[in-house]
């Protein structure tokens, strides 16, 4: 697992997930989208969860803005649940 932080309030953490390379990103301490390489090509999924401007920022600078599949904010969160 990889955690890098991209600039103040925005990180990004890289790890395996069901076999595949993936990206969580967080904006301030909560994850709100994911990138994941398939054999298919790149995935992006989102929250459906409006937080702030800010953080709507750190999604639209991080992934393209087409062929994004929204979530529930529940899922991000579940993604995370079981890592300290």
């Amino acid at each position: 697992m990889n955690l890098t932080p991209i600039k103040a309030n925005m990180t990004e953490v890289e790890f395996t997930w069901n076999g595949y390379q993936t990206q969580v990103l967080f904006s301030y301490k909560t994850p709100v989208a994911m990138r994941v390489l398939t054999e298919s090509g790149m995935e992006y999924h989102v929250t459906d969860k409006y937080w702030s401007r800010t953080t709507s920022k750190h999604i639209n600078n991080w992934m393209p803005k087409d062929d994004r599949i929204e979530h529930p904010q529940e899922y991000f969160d579940n993604l995370t649940s079981g890592v300290k």
